[in-house]
């Protein structure tokens, strides 16, 4: 007998790779390829956001040291002698004392304060002043004695004294009136009854402090946000009628 040998038939499909599969491996090489670039690109823009913020901020402390000493010099001078700034509170010593459950100051002191603000307010309007100097707080004080109550609104009289006295036109040293226009809009009052006392010394406890407040950092939020708060304050009218509501005791 005869044998004849078969030969296997080869399979047509043999040494063809599947179109299909060629085209899932390229898909997820592409999505490979698109995720990383997407994180490069992500990772790009946190870096460069990080070195902008870092940068503003280097930027803003610059402006405020540049300011603080700005300040700090012009209160050197003999005729301020007393006047101490303690990071960023003016502490105006004896000469922003009051007298005990009493809101008036002595015309000493007030031609003191009409002769030191100018000074302060030159200082504002420097370049590296104006850039982040958001307002002054004037912060008055009492001592302990007396109720808690009473005492803030004591405190409180004292920091609207010290305006009356800075916005007062008739008085023969007022400040010019753009000063006068630059107090009523970077000004503001407050008072925290006896909560910042000097401890054994009642005298040093009735007084008025001014305090420096900057700009943060911009934020990113949306104008309904309740954590904005606009830079810029809305200017305050001009009007020459002054009346101090605070009466003298």
């Amino acid at each position: 007998m005869f044998f004849t040998s078969v030969q296997p038939r080869k399979r047509s499909q043999d040494g063809v790779e599947n179109p299909f599969w060629i085209s899932y491996s390229d898909l997820m090489t592409a999505l490979m390829v698109l995720f990383l670039v997407a994180m490069v690109a992500a990772l790009l823009g946190v870096t460069q956001g990080v070195r902008k913020m870092d940068q503003t901020r280097l930027t803003r402390d610059a402006g405020i040291e540049t300011c603080l000493a700005d300040l700090q010099t012009r209160i050197q001078r003999p005729e301020f002698k007393g006047v101490q700034l303690r990071g960023q509170t003016l502490d105006f010593g004896t000469l922003a004392e009051f007298g005990k459950d009493s809101n008036a100051l002595e015309s000493q002191r007030m031609e003191f304060l009409r002769r030191l603000v100018p000074q302060i307010l030159d200082t504002a309007r420097s370049p590296s002043c104006q850039a982040w100097l958001k307002r002054f707080v004037l912060e008055g004080y009492a001592s302990p004695e007396g109720a808690y109550l009473y005492n803030l609104n004591l405190s409180l009289e004292r920091s609207q004294r010290v305006l009356c006295v800075l916005l007062d036109a008739k008085a023969p040293d007022a400040p010019s009136q753009n000063d006068r226009k630059a107090i009523r809009e970077m000004f503001f009052v407050g008072g925290s009854s006896f909560n910042s006392a000097i401890l054994n010394n009642p005298e040093k406890s009735r007084r008025v402090e001014l305090r420096l407040e900057f700009k943060d950092l911009k934020k990113t939020c949306s104008p309904k946000a309740a954590d904005c708060e606009p830079e810029e304050s809305t200017p305050i009218s001009w009007d020459d009628d002054f009346k101090c509501p605070v009466s003298s005791r």
